[in-house]
């Protein structure tokens, strides 16, 4: 075992269970192929086990759900008890729940898309969306997640830490705006808290502009929200309309968030 990795483990007080999480590195080699499914030999192969003792892991996540395969038995993927995990995850998060109200009211008010997403690592989780009627995604975002450096909701939560919390460039270019370097995306952050909110022009999926808001009920701030609208219909007026309505929702959240969650658990 590498000693760093065994250091982190001394410092928990408890060694990590190998089996569990060649389990969990499985799982989600699978939900990130999304709809590429793998071989055997692929996933043997990207987290190094052996073919048989990974053939034998996937027949057992197969019996319980969690992974499925095709009718030749040669390609896998990820199971239908991931999805219901997942919805419990949302169906049980205090802060998913007093969120949604607020993102129906202001996707009312702006007629645009409005999310609610949360940090994970250098990553954005969407936990809930609401489209907007004039444009409709094909595929919802929500339990999908998207690098911190492009979009408007990691962008902001960013910017409520310290740069020396940001990993080592270059980062993943998405889009031909996208921040691929550390210096830029430092740059980019300071003036998200000097202004207060995030803009996304066109970094994490082109003619989509985003303004994020940072959720401060925690610190630092782990949510935030915002709204997506094409660059066809974005004037200044409607961005000042946006900023403005999102600014009220983001209070009336953090208002409601303090005031409603006393004994609920502090989840981390």
């Amino acid at each position: 075992m590498p000693e760093q990795q065994e250091h982190e483990e001394q410092v928990r007080g408890v060694r990590e269970v190998k089996s569990a999480a060649r389990t969990v590195e499985l799982l989600e080699v699978l939900a990130e192929r999304g709809d590429r499914p793998a071989r055997l030999q692929e996933l043997a192969d990207e987290l190094a086990v052996p073919r048989s003792s990974m053939y034998a892991l996937l027949q057992t996540l197969i019996g319980r759900g969690w992974v499925r395969t095709d009718v030749t038995g040669s390609l896998y993927g990820i199971g239908i008890h991931a999805l219901l995990t997942g919805t419990s995850y949302l169906d049980t998060d205090p802060y998913v729940q007093a969120v949604r109200p607020f993102l129906d009211e202001a996707s009312e008010a702006l007629g645009e898309t409005i999310h609610l997403g949360r940090l994970d690592g250098f990553a954005v989780a969407y936990l809930a969306t609401r489209e907007s009627h004039e444009y409709l995604r094909t595929i919802s975002r929500v339990g999908r997640r998207l690098p911190a450096h492009v979009g408007a909701l990691g962008k902001a939560l960013l910017a409520e830490r310290s740069d020396t919390e940001l990993p080592p460039d270059p980062y993943t270019r998405v889009t031909d705006n996208t921040h691929t370097t550390r210096e830029a995306l430092a740059a980019d952050l300071a003036d998200i808290r000097a202004r207060g909110y995030s803009i996304d022009r066109e970094e994490g999926v082109p003619g989509i502009v985003g303004f994020g808001f940072a959720l401060r009920y925690a610190a630092p701030a782990h949510d935030a929200i915002s709204c997506s609208v094409p660059v066809a219909r974005l004037t200044p007026e409607h961005q000042e309309r946006i900023v403005t309505v999102m600014r009220e929702t983001r209070t009336k959240i953090e208002t409601t968030v303090h005031r409603g969650f006393a004994g609920t658990p502090n989840w981390r």
